[in-house]
């Protein structure tokens, strides 16, 4: 199973918080932020860190490799992707301690496990590329 989404993701809309995210995926890189006080990451992008409440956050490069931590077969979706076919939705925990919600291409259903190892993958949405995983190679 290739990803069964393709074509039907609309394009993001960044905003002064997140652009920065969608221009390094534009370039297939998946960034985290993260506190500069605790040195611990966080996603999704927010104006604040999630453990001080502080504003002084960077942005770090991730490897976007991880497990599964837990997942669906999503069978009758919500517009845009109501007529697609099933898929899978996952939340991935990566090596960096967050977990991340996306859709699991190149994986038949019967083959997704909690604890798999999972790589992230890039799929076209309009002018931007978004985020997925697939089996670890």
């Amino acid at each position: 199973m290739s990803d069964p989404l393709a074509g039907l993701r609309p394009e993001p809309i960044p905003t002064k918080i997140t652009e920065e995210f969608w221009e390094a995926a534009r370039n297939e890189e998946f960034l985290l932020q993260y506190c500069v006080e605790t040195g611990q990451a966080q996603f999704f992008p927010r104006p604040v860190s999630a453990f001080t409440g502080g504003r002084d956050l960077e942005w770090r490069k991730s490897e976007g490799k991880g497990e599964i931590y837990s997942y669906t077969i999503t069978r009758r979706g919500p517009p845009p992707f109501r007529d697609a076919g099933p898929y899978l939705i996952a939340t991935v925990e990566l090596e960096e301690g967050v977990r991340v919600l996306s859709n699991v291409i190149d994986c038949e259903f019967d083959d997704i496990k909690i604890g798999m190892k999972v790589e992230m993958a890039w799929v076209e949405a309009g002018a931007y590329k978004f985020p997925v995983f697939r089996p670890a190679s």
